[in-house]
Parts: structure tokens; C-alpha cells; sequence
């Protein structure tokens, strides 16, 4: 066997991409979105056609096997190897050419399939195929694979798109396959020539037929065209470095007609029945996934029919034509763009929505695209229902029913060594029944290791010998991805969750969605890879640090990856204390945004936590932990002992804000916020009417409507009161009555009714304040943040006692009380009752004064929704109340990049910017001047300020000085 270090000092000779054989490079990429896992040696990212023969000529000399990647959204386990890995998408991944008079491009395999649909979108043109990863996706790999995606019914397959390949073999030669034979290796065209019966009659007609190689493609009357051949090969044959694809005419307008039938087997059954209306697309999906509220018409599953035109009205008209002619007990037709978008995005999520049961239960790739004749649908899926159901499994179908394809995740149970024999003999049993109908094994996602085994018994033995000559004369020494399509690793090997532990891993967390099981909250990431997106798009969130830096460690996969490897503990090997996991944390902004843009709900923040809380057990912290991590301490210090005067005059010397700065672990780019004069708390305890009340709670204002307790958060407390004194005058103003929370903490148990204490009780109680414990979460700090906590939860049991609701003006604060707060004190039941009680500034309006009409303040607004806010919270009510108000516009989505301690922290402030770049800074270089600048964040709003110097206000800043009596 080759050595690691001589292999890589000949590839470092040679290349000059980049050549990496560390854990984290090599961690990354031991997964794709298979079941299937397997550790390579290396991964090189080549620079150009060159550097592709440098590591072919070096890999061949050493024996060593060489894998092609993409975008990593396999789902048959192509690609993954155990050799040398070819990362297309850090270089090679350029648009070459367009030309739209020929209707042609030149893409480079690394191309991701959106930024060439946004380069000739201006044209009037598309590139066909459009997989529901569309967004990260490569051209490389969709021709690999020859994906299809919802629109092949009108353009077809990825094989129907191309012209001519640029292809390496594995033997250094360099071809240009294309029609007529050109650029066939020696030796393919005897094969095919000696062979023309066999190839005539053994491949099953249907649209989706991908299984295999497309050996038909070289037959004569079909042009003899070797690119199409090559197209599905899965990396075997050669190394494709440049492809000229075919592009096609854009409607000029859509309308999206939603057909709802009752179940998925009458969906099924009306879908070849719309191909003679030339539809767009002919899409399927049961209700088992889709989202409560997603706007569909009522039914138990619903066929998405788009139709397109040259005006609105005719794509409209051929919409309402299909919905004349379908059988249908209900329907929709939506022509407004941005509501197609999001129901389009339902129907994308479903690869990663569908890995969840709706009990909660894993459920797994694997038989994730077969097709059927189109006719043969329903019969198929009636067949498909009972197969599972006498193996006992569950799975919900969906996907491109025009074409006859089926997606599904099945609830495998491949942890245990009878769930993986079940896994085999099902797989075993689906081969013959899609065969029996007259399908393909697979109609998109390739064969891979998940079916490349069982492929005699779909082409027979005689074909599938053919198929392995086929490989012999592209690869005769079995380089390029050895173990696919053909001599296949069996389809129960290397599977990804073989080296997990099987018993619990202590944690601090409470996982309650996982069972409690931090293993198989890591699971969740089945590597579908929306968080490699280039541009957030619209309010999504995820993944702000990879879209700053493009580096896959940067991503919520890649993060994910790495925690399995660290919990596999075969190529992570120092566990909880493993520095590459800690690297790739360093530049998570704990967004959440995963929480909830991830189709599976992959909550990096709270890995992150859980993470940094093991890593720095008994060890030296960063100083941002202790200076930033503890700030609520810091604060209250610096209030109780009236150093803010000081603290403020010291801050504003510019050598010793450095100073202090560098031993806080600070960015020196930042400024460092001032103290207020006077807290929230000391301002509210000074003004007429207000006193302490009897248990230790801070006296409530007066009217006549309901109470609300306000809770004054560490930043509205210290930094921003101006903001807290503003939500007491519109709560006020609404008709409601305001309390603080009780700042006595109570040593005894309430006696008598629950409300009163004993005089000892009053006599012992301690002064405290309450805190969400967000800064100790966020540094992984959760021994502090639990007694904080508790200690909190101590203080606001006479309000639980109560049926106030708690009014957050922080939304970060607000979304760890509501998340956080539950899952470190899983336990204490006051956790969940207090969770339940938050409720955000514009919640608490909507919801308590309902009648209320707010000031009309009818000006434009810009600014940023925070993103727990988007992720956690919603802001559904806040856009209510911004529109009752005359504010109009959009805030920005994304994230602002302070994300609280993380654009402080020395080292981040250059990725805290560029976060910011994306979408917020933009937004307020292109505001009207008399906008105005919203940002419920102090994070939000403190980067506004220090990179735009413009003062973004709260909410409920702009409503109180909108109010009649002024500020």
C-alpha cells in the first residue's frame, strides 16, 4: 500500500491546485447524501485540465484510486472513495462561454447549475434539467449522474443537454466525445459493433431510465453519440474537466396549477394523463410532508402542473385548461412569481423534510428514485405501499409523477445488524417489483453502491458483463471510482453509521426532538447541502459563514460532518477535544438559521454549545468567554458599584480601549458600545407611581387592561433602556398594564394560597436579576448558563403563578428562553412553563390589544429581521404591525454578522462584515432617505451603526415617537 506522506509529496509536486491530506479535508468528504461512507487519503482541488492528468499520472503510478466530486448531493454513494478525492467546486468552476444565438455554454464540471441559470436567464434561456438542489448542485456532477430534475417532461434528462465533453482517462489521454463516434476510446466501437442485438433489446423504454450505462446511445440510429453514452457513468469511465451544454427557450411567463386529489395512488394515476397538455412539469407529494400552512388546496396530495407562455394570460389559460381537464376535488392556480417560489420550495425540501417520519423516526435514503412507465404509476406505488408494509417499513412518495419516478426515504433501521438484513431484503424485493413493472432502479440519482449490486437483475448478467467490458476499455486498471456500477461493493457495506456509538453520549442538552440522543441529532444531517447555497435568498438565513468564505467547513454540513467523524472517533480521534471540530465551530455566528432553513432541522448553534461546553472542560477559555461570555456579570458589576461614568471616560482613550480590548479578546476594529447613564430597572424604579411590590417584583404602571411582565433583557437593561422605555409607553398607550420581573429570590416555598411567603422567606431572600443566559450559551458556557438559569426560574415563579404572559424585547433573548431554556433544564418543569409564556414585542400587541391601532407612522422601512427571530420566534406579527403602522418595505433577511459575541470576538470582524455586505448593507445604501432604519437586535443594530454610522431603533422606538404625545 502507498504511503500517505509519499503520495501527497507527489501530488504537491505535481499540482498546483490544492493538495490537502489533513483530517478536515479528508473528514468532509467521507460522506455525500448516500447512506454510504468511506475516509479517502486526500482530496486535491485541481486548477485546471492539467492538474487533473498531474494526479491521474500520480494516482496511477501508486495504485491509488481517484473519486470525482461535486456538489456532494449524491445519493447512491458515487461520491465518496477511498483514494484521492477531485473537488471540482473551489476552481474549476467556471461559466466559459455563452453564446445564446447558438443556445450553447461552456461550463467547467464545477459550475454550480444556478449560476448558469442566472448568466443566461438575461437571453431568454435556461439550461434544462434543474434537480430540487439546484442551488448547489454542479454541472459535473448532474452529468455524472445525468440528473433530470421536475421539468424533464418538457426538456428531459442532463444526457439531452449535451453537446461535447472534455474528458480525461485515467491513462492521461485526452478526448472530445460527441456524436458520430467522436472521441470514443479504442476499442469502444468494436465493442458496441459486436454487440448491436443485445444492445437493441435490452434496455427498457421509459423517460427516467438512468441504471447502468447508456451503452444505447452508441448505436447507429441513434447517432452513435458517445457524450450521451458518458452521461450517467457515475466518474467510472474518465474525468470530465469542460462541457458544452445545450440551453433552451424560458417561458416568458409560468402559472402553477395545484391539483388536489385524495391520495397519492389517485395523483399518481392522473399524471400520465396531463403529459398530451405539454406541461412543464407533472410533480407529486402527499400530505405526509407538506407544512401546515402551506396554502394548498384540501386534499391528501396535490400534482404540481406548470404551464408556461409568451403572455401571463396564456400560461394562466393552459393552467386552467389542465385543471378543466384533471379529476380533481380541488385546485389552485397561482401566476404571482413569489407564491410559486415558496410553494416550490416545499416541493424542494422534501429530500431533507422526508428524512423525519411524522412520529419523529429517522427514515433514510436508499431506494430514493426508481421510475416506472408512466401508465404504470399507480399500479406501482399500490405494489410499492404493500411491499413496504409486509416488511414492516414506512415511507412517504413523492416526486416527478409525470415521468414516473418515485422519491421516497424509508424508515430503515440501520443501527442494529437485523434493521440493516431488513434494509437488504427489501432492497432486494423493490428490485424485482420495479422490474416486474418495467422500471429503471434508478430514474435520476444514478445506481451507485445503493443499487449497482443489484443490476443483473434488471439488465441480466449477459448485459451487465457488457457493461463491465464497456469500463474496461475507458479504465482497464480500475482507477475512477472503483466499487460503482459495475463489480459494485455490496449495498449493505460501508455504511455511515457502522463506527457511531451505539450508547448514549453524555451531554448537556436535552435533544428533545432526538430522542435525547446528541448521536442522532447529528444524524439529522443527511447532507442534502441547502446550507451551500450562494445567496441566503429572500428572509433565509443559512449559512452566513460558508456563503462569506465557500469553504465547506464553513457550512452547516461540513460542521456536521465533522461532529460525526468526531463521534465515529476513526478520523477525529481526539473526541470533545478535537481541534478541527473546533475550527470549523470558530466561524459558526450561531445564526440559528439551520433551526429553521435545514430541511431536517439541523440546530448548529446548540452543537456548537454543547461542543465548546465539553472542549474547555477544566481548561483555559478563550478571553472573549470570560470578557463577553460573562457580560451580564460584568455589567450589573459595573452598575452596582456606579462605574459606568468610569467605565464609559476609559473607553473613550483610545490606547486604553486597545489595551483592554486585546486582553478582552476584542477585535480591535470595534468600537466598544457605552453604558447607559441610568439602567431600564433604575429608570423604571424612579418614575412617579411605581414602587416595589410585597414578593420582592418591581411595581407594575397603571390602567385597566391585562398585565404583561416585561422582562429587561442585559442589553435593554445596560445598553439600550431607551428601548424598554419605549415598549412601556406603547404597551401603555395600548391599554395594558406593565410589570417587571420579582428581583427577590426566594429561599422558602410560597405557603398559604401560592402567592404569599413567610416573613422568614421575605427576611432571607437575595436581590437578584433575571437573564436568559444567552451570552453563556453562546460560549458554551452551560454550567453557568444552568444556575443562571435556575436562579432565574426562581425569581419569576410568582409570575408563573400568574396568567401574564412575558414580553422579550431582545429577540435573541426571547428565542433562548423559548429553546434554549427548555433544553438545558429539561427537568424542571417551570423551563417549559416559562417557554410557553414568552411572547416578542409585536405577539404580545396582536395578542393582548387586539384592537389596538397603532400610530400612523406611513414612511418606508429598511433595516434587518434578526435571525433567531426568523428562526426561532417567526415575525408574522411584527409585519402585521409594521403594516398597521404605514412602515412599508421589506427588511433584510440573512444575517447582520455580529450575531452577538461572534463580531466582537478578535478574528471574526472581516467575516462579521462580509456577512453584512450580503444583503443589510445593501438594503440601506439603497433606501429612500426618509426611511426608516429597524432593527430589533442590539446586535442588528450596533452593526448598523459602526458600519454604516446610521442609527437603526426598535419597533417600539418608532411606535412611541410616533405616538400623539411625541417621545
Amino acid at each position: 500500500m502507498t504511503d500517505h506522506a509519499e503520495l501527497e509529496a507527489a501530488l504537491r509536486r505535481g499540482v498546483r491546485g490544492d493538495v490537502d491530506f489533513g483530517v478536515t479535508a479528508r473528514a468532509l468528504v467521507t460522506m455525500d447524501a448516500s447512506n454510504y461512507r468511506r475516509v479517502p487519503r486526500g482530496v486535491v482541488a485541481p486548477r485546471d485540465a492539467d492538474d487533473v492528468a498531474a494526479v491521474l499520472a500520480v494516482c496511477r503510478e501508486h495504485g491509488v484510486p481517484v473519486v470525482a466530486r461535486g456538489g456532494g448531493t449524491s445519493i447512491a454513494g458515487q461520491a465518496t472513495g477511498t483514494g484521492v478525492v477531485l473537488d471540482f467546486t473551489r476552481h474549476m468552476n467556471r461559466l466559459v462561454s455563452l453564446d445564446p444565438d447558438a443556445r450553447t455554454a461552456v461550463v467547467q464540471p464545477g459550475l454550480v447549475l444556478d449560476r448558469l441559470q442566472e448568466a443566461a436567464a438575461p437571453h431568454g434561456l435556461r439550461f434544462g434539467p434543474d434537480p430540487s438542489t439546484h442551488s448547489r448542485c454542479t454541472l459535473g456532477g448532474m452529468i455524472g449522474n445525468n440528473s433530470c430534475g421536475s421539468h424533464s417532461v418538457a426538456w428531459g434528462t442532463t444526457a439531452d443537454s449535451v453537446r461535447e465533453l472534455d474528458v480525461l482517462t485515467a491513462r492521461g489521454e485526452r478526448l472530445r466525445p460527441g456524436r458520430d463516434w467522436g472521441g470514443a476510446p479504442q476499442g469502444l466501437r468494436e465493442l458496441v459493433e459486436g454487440e448491436l442485438s443485445r444492445l437493441r433489446t435490452g434496455f427498457p423504454e421509459l423517460p427516467r431510465r438512468i441504471s447502468g450505462y447508456a451503452l444505447d446511445a452508441l448505436l447507429p440510429e441513434r447517432g452513435a453519440d458517445v457524450a450521451r453514452s458518458f452521461c450517467g457513468s457515475e466518474g467510472t469511465l474518465g474525468v470530465l474537466t469542460e462541457a458544452v451544454v445545450r440551453l433552451v427557450e424560458a417561458p416568458r411567463a409560468r402559472a402553477l396549477a395545484v391539483l388536489a386529489y385524495g391520495d397519492e395512488g389517485a395523483a399518481a394515476e392522473a399524471a400520465a394523463g396531463l403529459l398530451p397538455y405539454r406541461p412543464l412539469t407533472v410533480e407529486g407529494m402527499a400530505a405526509d410532508l407538506v407544512p401546515p400552512g402551506a396554502g394548498l388546496p384540501r386534499g391528501g396530495a396535490w400534482l404540481f402542473v406548470e404551464t408556461g407562455g409568451g403572455t401571463a394570460g396564456k400560461a394562466r389559460a393552459r393552467a386552467e385548461e389542465i385543471v378543466r381537464a384533471a379529476d380533481v376535488l380541488d385546485s389552485l392556480v397561482v401566476t404571482d412569481p413569489a407564491a410559486q417560489r415558496a410553494l416550490w420550495r416545499v416541493r424542494e425540501d422534501a429530500s431533507g423534510t422526508a428524512t423525519r417520519m411524522p412520529d419523529g423516526t429517522e427514515a433514510w435514503p436508499g431506494w430514493e428514485d426508481c421510475a416506472v412507465p408512466p401508465a404504470r404509476l399507480g399500479a406501482y406505488l399500490r405494489d410499492f405501499r404493500a411491499l413496504l408494509a409486509s416488511h414492516g417499513l414506512r415511507g412517504t412518495p413523492y416526486g416527478h409523477f409525470g415521468d414516473g419516478c418515485i422519491h421516497v426515504r424509508i424508515d430503515f433501521d440501520l443501527l442494529s445488524e437485523a434493521g440493516v438484513g431488513r434494509f437488504r431484503r427489501f432492497s432486494e424485493d423493490l428490485a424485482d417489483l420495479v422490474v416486474a413493472h418495467g422500471g429503471s432502479l434508478s430514474g435520476e440519482h444514478g445506481d451507485g453502491q445503493a443499487r449497482a449490486e443489484l443490476l443483473p437483475r434488471m439488465y441480466g448478467p449477459e448485459l451487465v458483463a457488457l457493461f463491465e467490458r464497456a469500463k474496461a476499455v475507458w479504465d482497464p486498471d480500475d482507477l475512477l471510482n472503483p466499487g460503482m456500477l459495475v463489480r459494485p461493493a455490496p449495498l449493505d457495506s460501508h455504511l455511515r453509521f457502522a463506527p457511531l456509538p451505539r450508547g448514549p453520549v453524555p451531554v448537556v442538552f436535552g435533544y428533545p426532538a432526538d430522542g435525547g440522543d446528541f448521536t442522532a441529532a447529528v444524524r439529522r444531517c443527511v447532507g442534502v447541502a441547502k446550507c451551500r447555497t450562494a445567496s441566503a435568498g429572500g428572509p433565509g438565513v443559512m449559512c452566513p459563514s460558508f456563503r462569506v468564505t465557500g469553504e465547506e467547513a464553513h457550512s452547516t454540513r461540513g460542521r456536521a460532518r465533522l461532529l460525526h467523524e468526531m463521534l465515529a472517533g476513526e478520523l477525529v480521534t481526539d473526541g470533545w477535544r478535537s481541534p478541527e471540530v473546533r475550527d470549523a465551530l470558530d466561524l459558526c455566528l450561531a445564526c440559528k438559521g439551520c433551526r429553521s432553513d435545514c430541511p431536517v432541522g439541523v440546530d448548529m448553534a446548540t452543537y456548537k454549545a454543547e461542543f465548546l461546553h465539553h472542549h474547555y472542560a477544566g481548561r483555559r477559555r478563550p478571553a472573549a468567554h470570560y470578557s463577553l461570555g460573562r457580560l451580564p456579570r460584568w455589567l450589573r458589576w459595573a452598575s452596582g458599584a456606579r462605574l459606568t461614568p468610569l467605565v464609559n471616560a476609559l473607553a473613550a482613550v483610545r490606547p486604553l480601549a486597545r489595551v483592554g480590548k486585546r486582553l478582552a479578546g476584542v477585535a480591535p476594529e470595534r468600537a466598544v458600545p457605552r453604558l447607559a447613564g441610568e439602567t431600564f430597572s433604575r429608570w423604571w424604579r424612579r418614575t412617579a407611581g411605581r414602587g416595589s411590590g410585597s414578593s420582592g417584583g418591581v411595581g407594575e404602571s397603571g390602567g385597566a387592561g391585562p398585565l404583561v411582565v416585561l422582562w429587561p433583557d442585559t442589553f435593554t437593561e445596560h445598553l439600550a433602556p431607551s428601548v424598554g422605555r419605549a415598549a412601556v409607553r406603547v404597551l401603555e398607550a395600548a391599554g395594558l398594564r406593565v410589570a417587571l420581573p420579582p428581583t427577590l429570590r426566594m429561599r422558602g416555598r410560597p405557603v398559604g394560597d401560592g402567592r404569599s411567603r413567610s416573613p422568614l422567606a421575605l427576611l432571607t431572600a437575595r436581590r437578584a436579576r433575571v437573564c436568559c443566559g444567552l451570552t453563556y450559551v453562546s460560549t458554551g458556557q452551560l454550567d453557568h448558563a444552568r444556575v443562571v438559569l435556575r436562579r432565574t426560574l426562581d425569581l419569576v415563579e410568582p409570575v408563573l403563578e400568574t396568567a401574564a404572559p412575558v414580553v422579550v424585547l431582545e429577540p435573541s433573548c426571547a428565542a433562548a428562553l423559548r429553546g434554549d431554556l427548555p433544553e438545558l433544564l429539561p427537568d424542571d418543569p417551570r423551563a417549559a412553563r416559562l417557554a410557553t409564556r414568552v411572547l416578542t414585542f409585536a405577539e404580545a400587541l396582536e395578542r393582548y390589544a387586539p384592537s389596538w391601532v397603532p400610530p400612523c407612522v406611513d414612511r418606508p422601512a429598511v433595516g434587518q429581521t434578526h435571525c433567531h427571530q426568523h428562526a426561532v420566534l417567526g415575525d408574522a406579527p411584527d409585519r402585521r404591525l409594521r403594516a398597521a403602522a404605514g412602515l412599508d418595505g421589506e427588511l433584510s433577511g440573512g444575517c447582520c454578522g455580529l450575531a452577538g459575541n461572534f463580531g466582537f470576538e478578535r478574528g471574526h470582524f472581516e467575516v462579521s462584515r462580509a456577512c453584512a455586505d450580503e444583503q443589510l448593507l445593501p438594503a440601506l445604501r439603497d433606501a429612500p432617505p426618509d426611511a426608516v432604519v429597524l432593527a430589533d437586535g442590539y446586535s442588528c443594530r450596533t452593526q448598523v451603526e459602526q458600519l454604516s454610522g446610521t442609527r437603526a431603533r426598535h419597533l417600539a422606538e418608532v411606535l412611541a415617537e410616533a405616538l400623539p404625545d411625541g417621545p
